[in-house]
């Protein structure tokens, strides 16, 4: 029988909330659907609706009234004028020109994303697309007085939804959002659920890594980081009423600074490099860590999130739930998590990674293309953190119409590379997820395009693999399926289409846990596309053929 474990299955009681809160929204004596004419555009229509008067003083002051009159796609979380006004209560001004200007300019950006979105994209969490100031919102669902409404960044009610104008779409919030000004070190230190573990990032020299500005490496990757903290209450559960206590249980060197002390090592198994909000880690199977060549391994369960949930030796090792409720907690330089019970590190053994590598940060914010049928998009090197290539300006995301046959991949998309060869496109390398330390067999899989490369070779870390890659290969449905595979190949989605195919590459030697580069290098002539699905590191002593990928959904089949 088959297994199918669907994220948005796994997803069920968030995405139910914010539907319920939605339905209830739209039945309620608001009007929360409107349609402008498609000439007004948002400063425009702003200027005929005297209860965003105040708003508009604010575009105008800020210079952005002109800006959102452009045609183009936005989305506006539009504040009241009585949200306004308790916002100069908050500042202790009497009139919005006596707020400093660049408090406005930055408040009116953290208002703005420049994507169109309703709120049927809204799920439980951040939202995919930045906003202009370049934090993230997060939306949710919260229940008052037995109505529901959505909620962003876990204050501000929508009142009014998917307000329709010429360019864009408009949310009305009853509060103003606010800067997250604070960095992880502050946000920590100045919330008393936290002392113990205020006190230990202090003690161990890592409050001053996390009050650290954001900067950006040669690569213009930012510096942000991830805290899985621990409450007083979880520390006390586990036994520790203070920190003197938790430093004498830890601290086996007597020097917390000490980046070999077990104290040390316990506060930066709880920090990860990344802006990893819960959205992110639901996608993450496993999440390095600022402990040395230390990962934590992160399962998605029903509606929650855990850490370190194994089974070792047929035995299951229970793991640790992150709180959700109180979590994704922006700061200025990173996001905080909290977690219901106290954890350590944990001894890793090779974990499968199913890389798909159309799934990248910067193709994952396009939430109007990413995975919704019949939309793809395209984006050059220098606009993915994690990829590069010779020659072509870009490489191309699609998530084909359904019905299409190239929609049978894994999440029903493929990266798309025109022309794979030299002197059009050729060495393309991407950042793979964390692989844990180990011995892996490496699967590519693939649309079978008669105009792909016949002939190509994968790099890990720079080394060939052993087998070549025929992309004009197509797949075989007649085989049974273990003789298939001692040839090696395998049909890798289910239901099977010979359209597709999946090639083993060979064995690799994982000598850190870490992320690690892998490349494609072109032997052959090629004048079409190159449509790349899922590259599969799996454990040599684990079951190569199951489990399989849904055909054209997010599952995982597993007999």
């Amino acid at each position: 029988m088959e297994k199918i474990f669907k994220l948005i299955k796994k997803w069920k009681f968030s995405i139910v909330i914010v539907l319920l809160a939605t339905i209830i929204l739209c039945c309620s004596e608001e009007k929360y659907k409107e349609t402008t004419d498609e000439t007004l555009n948002i400063t425009e229509y702003l200027r005929t609706m005297p209860e965003y008067s105040m708003f508009v003083e604010i575009l105008d002051v800020t210079g952005y009234a002109s800006f959102m009159n452009t045609y183009g796609t936005y989305t506006l979380f539009l504040p009241t004028n009585d949200a306004i006004t308790n916002l100069m209560a908050d500042f202790g001004v009497s009139s919005i020109s006596a707020i400093p200007i660049e408090e406005l300019r930055d408040i009116v950006k953290l208002h703005i994303l420049e994507e169109t979105i309703t709120t049927t994209s809204f799920t439980d969490g951040k939202i995919a697309s930045p906003s202009m100031q370049g934090q993230f919102l997060i939306t949710g669902a919260t229940y008052d007085g037995g109505s529901a409404s959505i909620t962003v960044n876990k204050e501000a009610k929508i009142t009014a939804s998917n307000v329709e104008v010429g360019n864009g779409v408009m949310h009305v919030i009853d509060k103003v959002l606010r800067v997250a000004d604070k960095t992880l070190a502050e946000t920590i230190d100045t919330d008393a659920s936290l002392s113990i573990f205020a006190e230990a990032i202090k003690a161990t020299g890592w409050y001053d890594k996390l009050d650290q500005p954001v900067t950006y490496d040669e690569d213009s990757i930012p510096s942000y980081l991830t805290v899985i903290a621990q409450t007083d209450e979880v520390f006390q559960k586990a036994g520790f009423n203070s920190f003197d206590e938790l430093k004498a249980r830890y601290s086996h060197l007597n020097d917390p600074t000490n980046l070999e002390d077990s104290l040390n090592l316990f506060v930066a198994y709880r920090i990860s490099p990344g802006l990893n909000y819960l959205a992110d880690l639901a996608v993450t199977p496993a999440l390095l860590t600022q402990a040395p060549l230390e990962v934590i391994s992160v399962k998605l369960a029903a509606d929650s999130l855990l850490i370190n949930e194994e089974v070792f030796n047929g035995v299951l090792e229970k793991g640790v739930e992150i709180n959700r409720e109180p979590s994704d907690e922006t700061a200025s330089n990173g996001v905080v998590h909290l977690v219901k019970d106290n954890y350590f590190i944990k001894k890793r053994l090779p974990q499968p990674v199913y890389f798909d590598l159309g799934d990248q940060p910067e193709f994952r914010q396009l939430s109007a293309v990413f995975r919704k049928p019949g939309n793809y998009a395209s984006l050059s090197d220098a606009e993915l953190s994690s990829m590069s290539w010779e020659g072509s300006p870009s490489v191309t995301y699609s998530c084909p119409a359904i019905g299409d046959g190239n929609a049978a991949g894994w999440h029903g998309d493929l990266l798309d590379v025109l022309r794979l060869r030299d002197g059009y496109i050729n060495n393309i390398e991407f950042t793979t997820p964390v692989i844990i330390k180990g011995q892996y067999k490496v699967w590519v899989s693939y649309r079978t395009n008669p105009r792909a490369p016949s002939s190509a070779r994968a790099f890990f870390n720079d080394v060939p693999l052993s087998r070549l890659l025929n992309m004009q290969e197509y797949g075989d449905s007649g085989t049974p399926e273990r003789v298939l595979e001692s040839q090696g190949y395998k049909r890798h989605i289910e239901p099977f289409s010979s359209r597709f195919n999946s090639r083993l590459m060979g064995i690799i030697n994982v000598e850190t846990t870490g992320r690690h580069t892998f490349r494609f290098q072109s032997l052959a002539y090629a004048g079409g596309n190159s449509w790349f699905d899922v590259v599969e590191f799996r454990p040599v002593d684990m079951d190569q053929l199951y489990p399989k990928f849904e055909s054209s959904g997010s599952g995982l089949i597993y007999d």
